[in-house]
């Protein structure tokens, strides 16, 4: 699949497809509720990704067995294949720039129990950085603007910093639990034998 927002919704399909197989309705409402969340959904880009897939490999259709069509129409069902289930691991390794996006990183994060401890860690550091950096360019604007600007565009400078210093809070709180899970749980090192 081609570009960022593409892979996005690669990542999406086949990690929701991983879960269980899905006709396209339920396959659309489960990826806009978990792509809604953090950004528009596009339902005409889903069946250009699923002829895409299915060229791949990636994935595979099945036909409902004739006795269990109900009202006339059979539903197509699509289900991840061998090839599909190594892509959507090769997705989840990938902890770079892009999973620490605004549009990609909700997804990684949908999926973050099928991740590698150490994949996770990064996606979330890299997140907290990313953010880190847009809230210091904010701060700089704003003091440089302030006298300039109107109070409900201060306002709203304001709610915008506190969403972003609410999510760097969260991505702390992440990022201490998932290094005290790594940790392991702490050995008792002193001696029985005495």
């Amino acid at each position: 699949m081609a570009g960022g927002q593409g892979r996005v919704l690669e990542l999406a399909v086949l990690g929701s497809l991983h879960e269980t197989p899905l006709h396209g309705y339920e396959l659309r409402k489960r990826l806009n509720a978990l792509l809604g969340m953090f950004r528009a959904f596009s339902y005409g880009s889903l069946y250009p990704c699923l002829r895409s897939l299915l060229a791949e490999g990636l994935i595979a259709e099945e036909q409902p067995a004739p006795s269990t069509i109900v009202g006339g129409r059979s539903k197509i069902v699509y289900r991840l294949t061998a090839e599909g289930k190594e892509r959507l691991q090769e997705l989840l390794t990938q902890a770079g720039p892009s999973a620490w996006e605004d549009e990609s990183f909700g997804v990684h994060f949908a999926f973050f129990r099928h991740t590698e401890a150490e994949v996770r860690l990064r996606i979330l550091e890299g997140r907290r950085s990313r953010l880190e950096e847009r809230l210091d360019a904010v701060r700089t604007a704003l003091a440089r603007t302030r006298e300039r600007l109107d109070s409900y565009t201060l306002e709203l400078q304001r709610h915008g910093l506190e969403s972003v210093e609410r999510e760097v809070r969260w991505l702390n709180e992440l990022i201490a639990t998932e290094r005290r899970a790594s940790e392991g749980p702490e050995r008792d090192t002193t001696s029985t034998d005495e």
